[in-house]
């Protein structure tokens, strides 16, 4: 692995740490930081695969405690139970979605342009959310009902669009359908893990022939890096929303798209030429 090859992995590595739980979309940011740097092709995607994993397994180790107390109780306990069942619940729209349309949506929508839009929008829609009344009905996470999962397993489908971020969808989601802030963040959690695992299981083996062994090095060191930074952003962004809205990224997201829409209206960077990775 060369020094340039190494700083790509370096840099990617910490944008999809930083990005993935937070509501600004890792997706959008992968696409366009990539493009910029030059790291596409079969490689970029089984690294993509291999980071995101990293990004996961960080929010699995901050959420260990509750996830192996479910795991223990399920037989049973009924808390535990409808714990699991509502996950299995949000899970499903996008295991049905993902599959019947992950080929046409990475073909036509995978593009910096496309993020840009769904980078603006979702910032607008972000802050609309925050400056609505919010009614809240659900406290804490154990205390939703199959009702609140289903809608916001229907909320995060959204996130097949490049740009409206995961995260967003089903935080913003939560929050409309009325649970409190933290319920909103941690269940967007817990629901990245099975969401996030399947999709990297399925790309996994769908693209299993662009797994290297010479390219081990170059994955080791993009996954560490997406853990490190993935669990930096799970705590900081719990601190933040105690005392927090979501509006700063609700416009770090309408400032960076619309950025994104001048550099190629003004034919700075020619954006409209990138092909999805």
């Amino acid at each position: 692995m060369d020094l340039w090859t190494a700083l790509q992995v370096l840099i990617l590595g910490v944008v999809e740490g930083l990005t993935e739980f937070l509501p600004i979309s890792s997706t959008g940011h992968q696409i366009i930081v990539a493009d910029l740097i030059g790291f596409d092709g079969d490689r970029a995607k089984a690294f993509n695969i291999i980071i995101q994993l990293g990004a996961i397994l960080a929010v699995v180790w901050e959420y260990r405690r509750k996830i192996l107390t479910v795991a223990f109780n399920v037989p049973r306990q009924a808390q535990a139970q409808r714990f699991t069942l509502n996950l299995l619940i949000a899970f499903m729209p996008a295991v049905v979605l993902g599959v019947a349309f992950s080929d046409q949506i990475h073909h036509y929508l995978f593009n910096p342009i496309t993020v840009a839009v769904a980078l603006v929008v979702g910032g607008v829609v972000m802050l609309w959310a925050e400056q609505r009344q919010h009614e809240v009905t659900v406290e804490e996470v154990d205390d939703m009902t199959w009702r609140e999962a289903l809608k916001i397993g229907c909320a995060q489908c959204l996130a097949m669009i490049p740009g409206t971020s995961r995260s967003a969808s089903t935080i913003i989601g939560g929050l409309l359908f009325g649970l409190s802030r933290r319920a909103a963040t941690e269940f967007s959690f817990f629901l990245a893990m099975p969401t996030m695992v399947g999709a990297a299981v399925y790309s996994g083996y769908k693209y299993r022939e662009l797994f290297q062994p010479g390219d081990l090095p170059v994955f080791a060191l993009g996954f560490v890096v997406s853990f490190v930074f993935a669990m930096i952003a799970v705590r900081a962004l719990l601190k933040f929303i105690a005392n927090h809205s979501y509006a700063v990224f609700a416009w770090y997201r309408i400032v960076f798209g619309l950025l994104i829409l001048a550099t190629w209206q003004f034919d700075l960077i020619d954006w409209a030429t990138v092909q999805a990775h």
